[in-house]
């Protein structure tokens, strides 16, 4: 069974880091991508990054110059840093890799950003 677990969510004051993690189980030789999605209350889920195993980076304009996505291969793992966060950035955040054509997403951790 497919498993991403995501950790390291959680309360923050505005202006501050956070760094999410996802593993997966998934071995990296299927793994077309990964990335990260968000889910604020009363809204879609929305693209935030995505990285290729390739390394190839894309960025939600929201975000660009204040979150980094970076992938270990060798560790199945996908980063998120988030830095200067604003309290507009309060979601879930959900882990999603693409692998053998399919999508896969991870359980969601929790952000928030207030003072």
């Amino acid at each position: 069974q497919v498993q991403l677990v995501e950790s390291g969510g959680g309360l923050v004051q505005p202006g501050g880091s956070l760094r999410l993690s996802c593993t997966t189980s998934i071995s990296s030789y299927s793994i077309y991508g990964m990335g990260w999605h968000r889910q604020a209350p009363g809204n879609q889920r929305e693209l935030v990054a995505t990285i290729t195993s390739g390394g190839t980076t894309n960025y939600a304009d929201s975000v660009q110059g204040r979150f980094t996505i970076s992938i270990d291969n060798a560790k199945n793992t996908v980063y998120l840093q988030m830095n200067s966060l604003k309290p507009e950035d309060t979601a879930v955040y959900y882990c999603r890799a693409v692998a053998d054509g399919y999508n896969y997403w991870g359980q969601g951790t929790q952000v928030t950003v207030s003072s």
